[in-house]
């Protein structure tokens, strides 16, 4: 009989990402690394081994935690400031010392205590009756917790029975990130996403039965230019079947060591630029019906920040801002391109009494922005934000 193999304890945990949404979450590890690990734009988890984390250890994490959070409310008034000394000593009065762990607890409570997220890729792997003790736990040491997220793949939400879901949603699990990235089969099939849109369909569907909030994560231009309308169409057409909470946009960016850029590399992908990827959005929105979710354009990669709205009532607003980006005279466009990618403007809108926009135009002086080469500039830029 073969001996089970445990999971030793090492100490406190935390993941390499979370959504930028989850900023000011407490990060808890249940697994390691990402189960499918196939997705050709991505290179998060790649040469990483998948692991699951056991329950015993995963509470260890959690009463670590929550020992910390004790002592720091004795110490540490709400909302006030601490030096490092007293956080120095604070953490220097504890017998069993993380210093993950201690910055993990601290953070958290300077931010309200309000958030956790669950790490790696797809927490929803793990069993139901793992997984709900393990929010049972949370609930236990954090009842201030308001919403605690997790992400999860949609081939993995698909397979669990509604009432395994239902009980965890009911153990605390409200929100979940699925990336979507497209509706497509073909754009799915072609990114090794692992799942084709009836899945995605489904696994939506079913979240939101379950009574939970569901994020949407879709990827303008990873269609390439070929499937580029298709794209839009297919990944609206599935948002517009799912109803999601929120869709939460991500601009695709090719960065090196994916397969992807292997692809890009031998011409096999050809990556739309960033005004292609503007109508591209434009189309996915105006494709968008009988929904009433709420879009996010909530990272730095995105061309326009400030699309954010509710859907029915904002749609118009945020085609506007991509049609105010197409009526800019070319010099001004690409200001604002590379503008955006030094963080300086979130619309187009922003230009118009920026402080910042002589410092742009003598960065495009200076490394040689010009019509011809703005493309790959842009591309170089948004490699520094994956």
């Amino acid at each position: 009989m073969k001996k089970k193999k445990t999971d030793n304890y090492k100490g406190f945990e935390q993941g390499p990402i979370r959504p930028p949404s989850e900023a000011n979450s407490l990060l808890i590890r249940l697994t390691r690394n990402c189960p499918w690990n196939n997705c050709t734009f991505c290179r998060v988890y790649k040469k990483r081994k998948f692991s699951l984390r056991s329950v015993e250890n995963i509470t260890r994490d959690i009463d670590f935690l929550q020992s910390y959070i004790q002592k720091i409310k004795e110490i540490v008034k709400p909302g006030g400031f601490v030096d490092n000394q007293v956080i120095n000593s604070l953490y220097n009065d504890f017998d069993k010392k993380d210093r993950g762990a201690f910055n993990a607890a601290i953070n958290w409570y300077a931010s309200g205590m309000k958030s956790i997220f669950l790490q790696d890729a797809n927490s929803l792997i793990m069993k139901p009756d793992d997984l709900v003790s393990v929010l049972e736990h949370i609930k236990k040491c954090f009842p201030e917790v308001d919403r605690i997220t997790s992400y999860a793949r949609s081939h993995t939400i698909a397979r669990i029975k509604q009432d395994d879901l239902q009980r965890i949603a009911d153990a605390g699990l409200n929100r979940i990130h699925v990336g979507m990235e497209s509706g497509s089969d073909i754009v799915l099939k072609k990114i090794k996403k692992g799942a084709d849109k009836a899945t995605h369909i489904k696994a939506g569907l079913k979240v939101k039965q379950a009574g939970m909030e569901l994020s949407e994560y879709v990827m303008p231009g990873l269609g390439g230019i070929d499937y580029s309308i298709e794209h839009a169409l297919e990944t609206a057409s599935a948002l517009n079947s799912i109803n999601p909470d929120f869709i939460r946009i991500r601009t695709l960016a090719v960065t090196n060591g994916t397969v992807l850029a292997q692809e890009v590399k031998s011409g096999e992908f050809e990556k739309p630029n960033d005004a292609m990827m503007a109508k591209e959005l434009r189309l996915l929105i105006e494709s968008l019906d009988g929904i009433d979710s709420y879009i996010k354009s909530d990272h730095i990669l995105n061309l326009f920040e400030t699309i954010n709205g509710k859907m029915p009532e904002d749609k118009e607003k945020m085609i506007g801002i991509i049609d105010r980006f197409f009526e800019l005279e070319p010099e001004k466009r690409i200001l604002y391109q590379v503008g955006r990618r030094m963080g300086f403007f979130r619309g187009p809108d922003d230009m118009d009494n920026s402080p910042h926009l002589e410092r742009v135009k003598k960065a495009c002086t200076l490394y040689g922005v010009t019509p011809e080469n703005i493309d790959s500039v842009i591309d170089e830029l948004m490699k520094r934000f994956v």
